[in-house]
C-alpha cells in the first residue's frame, strides 16, 4: 500500500546554503522517516556543509548543468516509492509537504502544490504561467492549475518513466506534467502559497526561460496529442485557400497557384499529424509495458 511506502525528497540547490539553513532542519523535524537528498548543482557555497550539519544525503554536480538536470540526477539515486520534489530557495514550505503526501494518499499519481495570488511571482511571471497553464490545458484536454510549480510528489515508477523526455532547465515541470496527463496519470492540485524567496537571486530568466517554455508545451503536444496541433494548423491552410479561390475566382475568374500551394500544405500538414499519432502511439505502447513491469 502506497502509504506504508518510504518517501523520498529530492532539492535541487545551486548556491542556496542560506536558503536550505532554514529549510533543511524544519523537513528533518516535520519528516523523520524520509530520505532527504540535495542535489548540489555546482555550488560554489557551503551547500555541501549545510547537508552535512543536517545529516541529509548530499549529491554533487561537478559543474552546474541545469534545475531539471538535478531533478533527474535526484529521480535515479532516490530510494523511495514516492518522491517529492521542492525547491532549495525557501519558496516551498516544508509544512505544505504533508498536505501533499495527504492528497497523494488518495490515490493520485502525481499531485502539484498550485500557487495562489500573492505567490512569490511576480505580475509578469504569473501572467506567463497563466497563459502557458491555459495552453496547455487545452493541448492535453485537462485543467492545470498550475503549469510550472516545482513543487510536487509522484509516483517514483511513473515519474521514472520520463525522465529522458525531461530538459536540463527549468522547464522540467512542463514535461512532467503533460506527460503524466497525455498518458492517462491521476494528476491533483493543492493550493499553496509561496513566499518570497529569503536570500539570493533567481536563476530563472523571464524571457529565455518563457520561449522554451512554450517550445516545451508545443513538443509534448506533438508527442502526446499530435492532431491537437496539426489538425487546427490543417483547417487554417485549407479555409484559407478556400477563401482565396473564392475571392480569385470571384473577382478575375480563375483559379491560382497561391490557392493550390495552400490546399497542398493542408493536405501535407494532416498527413504529418496522422504519423505523428502513430508514432505517439508506440510511445504509449512503451509506457504500458513498463506499467505492466513495475506490478
Amino acid at each position: 500500500m502506497i502509504h506504508t511506502a518510504k518517501v523520498s525528497i529530492v532539492i535541487p540547490a545551486r548556491n542556496e546554503a542560506e536558503n536550505l539553513r532554514g529549510v533543511l532542519p524544519r523537513l528533518v523535524t516535520l519528516l523523520p522517516e524520509a530520505e532527504i537528498l540535495v542535489v548540489d548543482d555546482g555550488s560554489s557555497d557551503d551547500t555541501a556543509a549545510m547537508c552535512t550539519e543536517s545529516k541529509v544525503k548530499h549529491l554533487r554536480h561537478p559543474y552546474p548543468k541545469g534545475n531539471g538536470a538535478a531533478i533527474k540526477t535526484g529521480a535515479r539515486a532516490a530510494q523511495g516509492e514516492v518522491i517529492v520534489f521542492m525547491d532549495g530557495d525557501g519558496q516551498h514550505k516544508p509544512e505544505d509537504v504533508p498536505v501533499l503526501l495527504e492528497k497523494f494518499h488518495e490515490g493520485y499519481d502525481m499531485v502539484v502544490g498550485a500557487r495562489q495570488r500573492g505567490s512569490q511571482a511576480g505580475l509578469h511571471r504569473a501572467a506567463a504561467n497563466d497563459i502557458f497553464s491555459r495552453f496547455a490545458s487545452w493541448m492535453v484536454m485537462q485543467p492545470i492549475a498550475d503549469l510550472t510549480s516545482g513543487f510536487r510528489v509522484v509516483r517514483a515508477s511513473k515519474f521514472r518513466q520520463f525522465l529522458y523526455l525531461l530538459p536540463n532547465g527549468f522547464s522540467y515541470p512542463t514535461t512532467i506534467t503533460m506527460s503524466f496527463f497525455r498518458a492517462g496519470y491521476s494528476v491533483a492540485y493543492v493550493p499553496i502559497h509561496s513566499p518570497r524567496r529569503a536570500n539570493g537571486a533567481s536563476h530563472i530568466h523571464p524571457l529565455r526561460d518563457g520561449v522554451r517554455f512554450l517550445l516545451i508545451i508545443i513538443k509534448i503536444g506533438t508527442l502526446f496529442s499530435p492532431q491537437k496541433l496539426f489538425l487546427p494548423i490543417s483547417g487554417g491552410f485549407f479555409l484559407t485557400g478556400l477563401a482565396y479561390y473564392l475571392y480569385t475566382y470571384l473577382t478575375a475568374g480563375r483559379f491560382t497557384n497561391m490557392s493550390a500551394l495552400l490546399f497542398i500544405s493542408a493536405v501535407f500538414t494532416f498527413l504529418i499529424g496522422i504519423v505523428s499519432e502513430q508514432i505517439s502511439a508506440l510511445h504509449y505502447k512503451n509506457i504500458d509495458t513498463s506499467d505492466r513491469s513495475d506490478e
